[in-house]
């Protein structure tokens, strides 16, 4: 044998007599999420995430070769997602059940993880009662809640006290004008005008015409990540409301990394709040990003979508390091709550109570940076809970 050869072999022996129950056993993960259709990116953000933190950790999690098995529900798809989880648990004899980029698909599989006690890691599901759901649910991604509350707080520090209020007529967006009107109003500012928009094809112009009628202060919206925003920025920016002395601000789906390239311009100093930027000034990210351009180019630029895999992937490796290799329901969901790591993002926790996120939501501006139009971080607030959670 050449000494190489030797020398791999003995480590191999040795990590083989360490843990030999897990060396032989695989983690079975499935994944659930959207790889075909208008949100397609979503699903290669996913897997680009984890591939990294795979790739990082040898492929393993919590020391035993890492399986995923993967189902595209195409988008926002319930019954097809219950379908699936079913399919994953049943047949594929999963042990971790992830992704859930919509939070339908995510409040439909619900009843059938409780039952089968099957550990669930949300990467984007924004829906605040989604914990609430099933005990056997935590949540890497964040609240809509979460982002849309501070930007209401830091508006009224800087002395903006009126706003009118555009959100997409959905669940998330419902959750976004509950949490920006909440925080506005008890922080003594005034909706003066609310609107909410159809989720498909919605022409702007009317409501846009609209809002420049009634002459507000300031507006604040919501949309998903994708081809809502840009739609809506173009028709902000043709109708001339900068200029009318109409401020604009929105949660950070608005100005989403993946489509910054698409949106351009039209988000030129755009103001948002979200937890994460390609653009976040840390050790972590600046490693995270350039691993990411190394391993898929850079057409795909990294958004919080691939940040919330990674860290997905994280919580179930560090799960599992602290139950031994134990991927019983009850003991990884013991394991999960409390978990603190360092993220891309910059520090996360979850909650021990609540099973729900605890992060850093920053306030950014959109500019143009070295030849990209990125999300430049300028001020923060740190530990944020989702706020549609009672504090305990």
């Amino acid at each position: 044998m050449k000494p190489h050869r030797l020398i791999a072999a003995l480590a191999l022996l040795g990590a083989a007599s360490a843990a030999p129950a897990l060396a032989a056993e695989t983690v079975r993960v499935g994944m659930i999420a959207t790889y075909s259709g208008p949100y397609a990116d979503y699903g290669r953000q996913f897997d680009a995430g984890m591939a990294l933190y795979l790739k990082e950790s040898g492929g393993l999690l919590g020391g035993r070769k890492a399986e995923i098995i993967k189902k595209d529900t195409g988008g926002a798809a319930p019954d097809a997602s219950k379908r699936m989880a079913q399919e994953l648990i049943v047949r594929e004899k999963v042990q971790f059940l992830t992704g859930l980029d919509f939070s339908p698909n995510a409040y439909a599989v619900a009843p059938l993880v409780t039952q089968a006690r099957i550990p669930t890691l949300v990467m984007n599901a924004s829906s605040s009662a989604i914990t609430t759901s099933s005990p056997y649910i935590a949540r890497l991604s964040f609240t809509v809640q979460q982002v849309s509350d501070p930007m209401a707080r830091w508006m009224l520090a800087k002395g903006i006290n009126e706003a009118y209020t555009v959100v997409a007529d959905y669940a998330s967006g419902t959750d976004s004008y509950t949490a920006f009107e909440k925080a506005f109003t008890e922080g003594g500012g005034k909706i003066v005008g609310s609107v909410r928009t159809p989720m498909n094809n919605p022409d702007f112009s009317a409501y846009v015409q609209r809002i420049k009628d009634a002459k507000p202060k300031a507006v604040f919206f919501f949309f998903p990540s994708g081809v809502m925003p840009p739609a809506f920025l173009k028709v902000w920016k043709e109708r001339g409301m900068a200029q009318a002395g109409i401020q604009l601000f929105a949660t950070g789906e608005a100005t989403d990394d993946s489509y910054m390239e698409v949106t351009g311009d039209v988000a030129k100093d755009l103001v948002t709040s979200h937890h994460y930027s390609y653009d976040h000034d840390s050790a972590k990210n600046r490693k995270f990003v350039a691993d990411f351009e190394k391993e898929f180019g850079t057409k795909m630029r990294p958004s919080y979508f691939a940040v919330a895999a990674y860290d997905a992937m994280a919580a179930m490796d560090l799960a599992l390091r602290k139950t031994g290799g134990n991927t019983a329901g009850d003991a990884v969901m013991a394991a999960l709550k409390g978990l603190q790591f360092e993220s891309p993002r910059g520090p996360i926790e979850i909650d021990a109570a609540t099973r729900d996120i605890v992060q850093t939501v920053y306030v950014r501006k959109t500019e143009l940076k070295n030849g990209k139009w990125v999300n430049v971080e300028f001020d923060k607030f740190e530990r944020v809970k989702d706020p549609a959670k009672p504090a305990k």
